[in-house]
């Protein structure tokens, strides 16, 4: 364990704290649930704090997507992986066989319960938050971008300026039934715009940048 706690930049004072940190409950009755939840509250409380002092000066909606972005389950699983945590999973013999050390929601679990592990070893929010900003945060730019696709945003502006809302409508179909091409017309009033591609979804979202670029947005 002494590789795990380098890559966390943390040292437990009591091993055991970390040991449980790691044990799934298909391998033993003093599993990591509890710790999970405790380091779930806490990363949320931390980066809630950090995007709130770096930008309170923005709307709760662009705050609440940064965040999101930050602390879903599947960033945790990737900085999960980056750890190295499938390395030092404690599992049942049936989870080793189900490939558990690589679940993205277990990986995900531990390293929340790890944040909960270095707090109650710790005693001290300062030196989690430390660990959360060297793992999640680490020449982090709090970039936004494609946090809302084009169909929200052409959406939101609308309802903004009291614009009637888009339609959307399958203009035609081209080639045959397992190749099709769809183009799809997105209509705001009586201005159209077009979007084509193989995905029906993919071409309203098309259809809508194009919209957002007529609108100068």
């Amino acid at each position: 364990m002494k590789n795990l706690q380098k890559n966390i930049k943390y040292k437990f004072k009591n091993i055991k704290i970390l040991k449980q940190c790691l044990t799934h409950r298909s391998y033993n009755k003093n599993h990591n649930e509890k710790l999970e939840f405790l380091g779930d509250s806490i990363l949320n409380f931390i980066i809630t704090k950090i995007i709130y002092k770096k930008f309170s000066y923005k709307k709760e909606g662009y705050m609440t997507r940064i965040r999101s972005n930050l602390v879903n389950k599947k960033n945790l699983f990737k900085k999960a992986k980056k750890l190295k945590l499938n390395k030092y999973l404690l599992l049942g013999l049936c989870e080793i066989k189900m490939k558990g050390q690589y679940k993205k929601s277990i990986l995900a679990n531990t390293l929340e319960a790890i944040l909960g592990g270095i707090y109650l070893d710790s005693k001290n929010i300062n030196i989690v938050e430390n660990t959360i900003k060297y793992i999640f945060l680490y020449k982090k730019n709090f970039k936004t971008k494609n946090t809302k696709d084009s169909k929200t945003i052409l959406q939101e502006y609308l309802q903004k300026y009291k614009i009637p809302l888009p339609k959307y409508y399958i203009y035609n179909k081209l080639g045959k039934d397992h190749e099709k091409t769809f183009i799809v017309h997105c209509k705001i009033n009586n201005k159209i715009t077009k979007g084509k591609a193989k995905n029906k979804k993919i071409a309203e979202q098309i259809a809508a940048k194009k919209a957002l670029i007529k609108l100068g947005i």
